[in-house]
């Protein structure tokens, strides 16, 4: 799908682009969307505190929010729990987004997250976030 079909028509939008291969380990996961989303002093570095962060995104003033995030199929090699962790995340903070409306009707700011990665990659990257998806729909 072409990035272009994902940013809004108008208004402000925030794109940050983070990169799996820099994510080997939790700390450089946190230190990436630390340094890349200007989180916060107050981040509390776990993942509780990331998603508090993603869920609000209040001290980036802009209309829509765009995370790129290239080479997802190598976050965290070795740690499916801990990707598992930062998908769900992810999820959960897409999924708030999608639900934040006004009491008027009027959508607030939108959160869109891109996730790439090598074309062999696809089917297990796709598994691991409809599971995601899934445990979040039905958690």
């Amino acid at each position: 799908m072409p990035v272009d079909l994902l940013l809004p028509m108008t208004g402000r939008t925030y794109v940050v682009r983070l990169d799996g291969r820099e994510m080997g380990d939790t700390d450089a996961v946190f230190t990436q969307f630390y340094d890349r989303l200007r989180l916060p002093d107050y981040f509390g570095w776990n993942w509780n505190a990331l998603f508090d962060c993603l869920r609000d995104l209040h001290w980036l003033p802009a209309e829509h929010y765009v995370l790129v995030i290239e080479a997802a199929d190598e976050i965290l090699p070795g740690d499916p729990a801990g990707q598992g962790l930062l998908f769900g995340t992810l999820v959960r903070a897409g999924r708030r987004w999608s639900r934040t409306r006004r009491s008027d009707g009027v959508d607030l700011s939108r959160l869109a997250i891109v996730m790439s990665c090598a074309a062999a990659s696809v089917p297990n990257l796709r598994e691991r976030l409809r599971a995601c998806w899934h445990e979040e729909e039905h958690g």
